[in-house]
């Protein structure tokens, strides 16, 4: 009677674990590119923000869970890489500013990119995983990291 007890609890437990866990990797991801965007914002002064007051621009732009507002920022293309997920990252800086802003795009949103290049005023859509900061040790500026971007606009 209480190996019963033990086996049917545990069932119990393990059932739950069981849907929690599908529940989880089956949960709608988040459309970045079709919401609307909270903010507009030029590349110099979403880094200006964050680097003059990184706790205000964080509570500002990220909600107590964390998640990012969506952003449209403009900016100048300084730079056009890929990174180790062969993504398209995009580097929006212009020449005067300490740090720029790192626009990582997905493998859906990389043919978006195609046709750009360095010296082009674009706006970007997307969600912020970090901002800018400097960085005593390495002795540089440390760019703001936007996730999940689009190409929204040329100039």
């Amino acid at each position: 009677m209480n190996r019963k007890k033990i086996l049917m609890g545990v069932s119990i437990i393990l059932a739950a674990g069981i849907t929690i866990i599908a529940y989880m990797l089956n949960m709608p991801k988040r459309d970045v590119q079709g919401a609307d965007s909270d903010y507009q914002i030029p590349a110099t002064a979403l880094v200006q923000e964050y680097l003059d007051d990184a706790a205000s621009a964080n509570a500002k732009y990220l909600d107590a869970s964390g998640e990012s507002s969506i952003l449209e920022v403009t900016g100048i293309i300084a730079n056009i890489s890929r990174d180790f997920n062969n993504q398209v990252v995009i580097l929006l800086q212009s020449d005067d500013d300490p740090a720029g802003v790192s626009c990582t795009f997905t493998l859906e949103t990389n043919a978006s990119t195609n046709g750009l290049s360095v010296g082009k005023e674009v706006i970007i859509k997307g969600v912020i995983r970090s901002g800018a900061a400097y960085d005593k040790d390495l002795e540089m500026f440390e760019p703001v990291i936007i996730e999940k971007a689009d190409l929204f606009d040329m100039l």
